[in-house]
């Protein structure tokens, strides 16, 4: 049977501590009691007051799969999560999953954390070092009669390639296999829904995708919806079926991955989505005929030709290139279909694993129609290439080059 999750709450923010990406409180295990869990309030040393009107307000349904939370730290990711899992209770509100009313603000309804059924698996894991990584997963099956606790811990052991460990406490295990006993504790009560806060971050990218395949399958069989909270790019496009992006505690873009992080709306969204370059501009001239724009960015003599949209002449708004989407040249091109080649001094080359990432300073000077060279605000646009590339171009500091830029690698954002 396949699971939908429904979420419609609002809650304030409280005071804020930074020591968890500015959320409003760290959630750790209660050793006091089985299956229950406890809310850490914030230090008074590390608390920041939020502006009155922050808060958490957000609508959405997930159905079975993954959809990933996406947002910068202090977005309220992790709070949502919380009040999805019970830990934290919302202002007002509503939260279903399937058929189940888990809270209701209007109803007075609001299930205790421990009777959810909601696994939820924490960026730092929160196993119990006294225990075995067997106890640690049977930890809340302690309901159930010891028989049916043995057949589920063993079946989700093999399910999840840890049966060897079974007899490790947390502190002999690697990273990965935390992670995978971290996953299997939270799987084996058979929850409805399964609440993840970037708990693979630490990993390797392989140890990171077969972790991720094992869970993969299991949702195969189990088809609960998966919240996955993540600030990876690369995540996003390996998991989500949905994504959603948050700022301040609201969803602000929501979407396919190709549909979010391609073409995103928002400045702070296409930051997060690896636009290296966004700059502010202003319309210059709309040619409807051929389906462009031409923007000048502010304070410079640097024009871009950009796709067309709902824009006049002296419409302000922000221009975004992906700094992997800009060829360099030694030469200037002649005769090419890209639209936009702009002449530059390449101010620094820096290796950073096996890319080079150059900045490049544009639009120095200005060519006025008395043919008088002028000076001109710079503008320093980000390029990546291969080491082959900066070998073959003799890239160095000081040479001049040409960029170029295709129409469409130029997204336009909300200003």
């Amino acid at each position: 049977m396949s699971h939908v999750l429904d979420v419609s709450i609002q809650k304030q923010f409280l005071p804020q501590t930074n020591s968890r990406g500015g959320e409003n409180a760290a959630v750790a295990p209660n050793h006091h009691g089985k299956g229950t869990t406890s809310v850490v309030p914030p230090s008074p040393l590390k608390t920041r007051v939020l502006a009155p009107e922050a808060g958490l307000e957000v609508k959405f349904q997930a159905p079975s799969g993954f959809t990933i939370i996406f947002g910068a730290s202090g977005a309220g990711k992790t709070t949502l999560l919380n009040c999805v899992a019970g830990l934290s209770r919302p202002d007002t509100g509503r939260i279903v999953v399937e058929d189940r009313i888990l809270f209701d603000k209007e109803r007075r309804v609001s299930i205790s954390a421990a009777q959810r059924r909601i696994g939820y698996v924490f960026q730092d894991l929160a196993l119990f070092p006294h225990l075995t990584s067997e106890q640690n997963i049977a930890y809340g099956l302690a309901k159930l009669d010891r028989h049916e606790q043995h057949s589920r811990t063993q079946a989700i052991l093999e399910s999840f390639k840890i049966s060897h460990l079974r007899q490790r406490k947390p502190g002999d295990l690697s990273g990965g296999e935390r992670q995978r006993v971290a996953l299997a504790r939270s799987l084996v009560t058979d929850p409805r829904a399964l609440l993840l806060d970037e708990p693979l971050a630490a990993l390797d990218f392989p140890t990171k995708s077969r972790i991720l395949d094992d869970l993969r399958l299991w949702n195969e069989a189990h088809r609960v919806p998966i919240l996955y909270v993540t600030h990876s790019r690369d995540e996003v496009f390996a998991l989500g079926e949905n994504v959603l992006v948050m700022e301040q505690g609201r969803i602000v873009e929501q979407g396919s991955p190709h549909q979010v992080m391609t073409a995103p709306r928002m400045e702070t969204v296409a930051q997060l989505a690896g636009f290296e370059n966004i700059f502010n501009g202003v319309v210059e001239a709309v040619h409807e005929d051929r389906g462009t724009l031409t923007c000048r960015v502010a304070d410079t003599n640097v024009r871009l030709e950009t796709p067309l949209v709902r824009a006049g002449v002296g419409a302000k708004l922000k221009v975004g290139i992906r700094a992997g989407d800009i060829l360099l040249a030694t030469a200037e091109p002649r005769e090419i279909s890209a639209r936009n080649v702009i002449p530059g001094t390449v101010i620094s080359a820096e290796r950073r694993d096996m890319v080079v990432v150059a900045r490049v300073r544009c639009g120095e000077y200005s060519a006025t129609p008395e043919s008088a060279v002028t000076p001109s605000a710079a503008l320093e646009i980000e390029v990546q290439l291969t080491l082959a590339a900066r070998d073959s171009l003799r890239l160095i500091e000081g040479r001049v080059v040409w960029l170029v830029v295709k129409t469409h690698s130029c997204h336009l954002i909300a200003s």
